[in-house]
């Protein structure tokens, strides 16, 4: 029988750069703490008032995109109206400036124009921190909201076999107005 391993993360006290060096590991000089995520994580969307969403975590995707029906740009370009649904199927209505309008490729190598906003992005366990996310139609896709590489850089390392590894979605409820209104 084979011996099974297992790597536990610890709490380090010396800085990355200290520790990669004493482990023999490459290191850029400069090394800050990531957050060890899973390939999915709840997250609230406090300043559109969407909580809790279930967002997946990819790598391979350079942009964020969150679920969006009925969007409405404004003439000027500058606002956009949307609405989108949370983890217990709760449409919510978001208004949004606009922070820009771009082309991206979907991973089957279609190019569309899409419609950027910026906001801040809650996980369970408490961590913010503003993202750029395109609005898309994710009806057929498992999560309503992607979290790619722009928004994962510098935060983050994920752990592919681990889910919600931040916390509970129950930590995010706080955010649901349906909540806070009771």
């Amino acid at each position: 029988m084979k011996p099974i391993f297992k790597a536990v993360p610890e709490p380090v006290e010396s800085p990355s750069k200290e520790l990669a060096d004493a482990l023999g590991l490459p290191s850029r000089g400069t090394g800050t703490p990531r957050l060890l995520i899973g390939r999915r994580e709840w997250i609230a969307l406090p300043e559109l008032g969407v909580s809790p969403l279930n967002a997946k975590t990819d790598s391979g995707a350079h942009s964020s995109s969150i679920h969006a029906e009925n969007v409405v740009l404004s003439a000027d370009e500058k606002t956009v109206r949307f609405t989108t649904t949370n983890h217990y199927n709760e449409t919510t209505s978001c208004n949004s400036a606009v922070a820009r309008i771009a082309l991206v490729k979907s991973s089957s190598g279609v190019a569309r124009k899409r419609i950027f906003i910026e906001t801040t992005g809650v996980l369970a366990g408490g961590f913010s921190w503003k993202i750029l996310i395109s609005l898309a139609n994710r009806s057929e896709m498992l999560c309503p909201m992607l979290l790619g590489r722009r928004a994962l850089s510098g935060y983050f390392l994920i752990d592919t076999q681990g889910a919600h590894l931040l916390g509970p979605r129950r930590q995010l409820d706080s955010f649901r107005p349906s909540a806070n209104q009771s």
